[in-house]
């Protein structure tokens, strides 16, 4: 049986598409997302404080949809319905998130284009430790690095293109903005400058969104092409 405030709130707001409310749901949901990154937990190690802030955001958001009366099945958390349209989306996402990387270093190198480096001065070492030759350290943090994964495309395609979406009344142009839109956040979050960094993160960024959207927005495609990419990301650092 449901709280009785949660009842309440959902009278008023199952499935509101009022811009200024969702307007306002984005808002608290983007200062959270940010804020929460302030607090750090200097006794524990930087996938820690990292699945912390992100399952933070995720009680938000899913507090959000609960009031909304919508689950995270409806936006995609589902069983795809074509498996073969699925693993064709996860091998677009895949290849076009690498092949647009590797056209933005060819761009900058071609012409020249001077990016900031990094702003961030945690190194690999100090996020993830040493890994050079160290499997079992690879094979003890790779499940929490995959659920990272999993919680970012929940969050960042799954709620923020919809809601961004629903505050726009749902056009083409909406998901247009709200696929750019969560791309750009999700690239300035990982490194709260314009650097190589913010700017490859965002690419993969705005393939996920671009792959969401063009095959039934299911988000298990996504999950998965974005483990393979931080995997492969990881397996080079052992």
């Amino acid at each position: 049986m449901l709280n009785p405030y949660i009842a309440k709130l959902r009278t008023v707001f199952s499935h509101n598409n009022n811009p200024m409310v969702l307007c306002l749901d984005l808002a608290v949901y983007i200062l959270v997302m940010f804020l929460i990154r302030e607090v750090y937990f200097q006794q524990f190690n930087f996938i820690t404080n990292g699945l912390f802030w992100s399952l933070s955001t995720f009680v938000v958001a899913t507090s959000f949809m609960r009031i909304r009366g919508i689950s995270w099945k409806e936006i995609g958390l589902c069983l795809p319905k074509n498996y073969k349209k699925a693993l064709l989306a996860t091998i677009f996402v895949f290849a076009f998130t690498i092949i647009s990387i590797l056209v933005y270093q060819m761009l900058k190198e071609h012409f020249g284009m001077q990016v900031g480096q990094d702003m961030s001065n945690e190194k690999a070492a100090s996020k993830f430790g040493n890994l050079s030759g160290n499997w079992a350290l690879f094979f003890t943090i790779i499940p929490f690095i995959w659920l990272q994964s999993m919680l970012e495309e929940m969050l960042d395609r799954g709620f923020l293109i919809n809601w961004i979406e629903k505050s726009l009344s749902s056009t083409w142009f909406a998901t247009t903005v709200a696929v750019s839109a969560q791309a750009i956040i999700f690239g300035f979050r990982h490194s709260y400058d314009l650097s190589d960094r913010s700017i490859t993160v965002g690419l993969i960024g705005l393939a996920m969104g671009i792959g969401y959207v063009f095959f039934g927005r299911n988000l298990w495609p996504l999950i998965i092409a974005h483990c393979l990419l931080n995997t492969m990301s990881m397996l080079d650092r052992v």
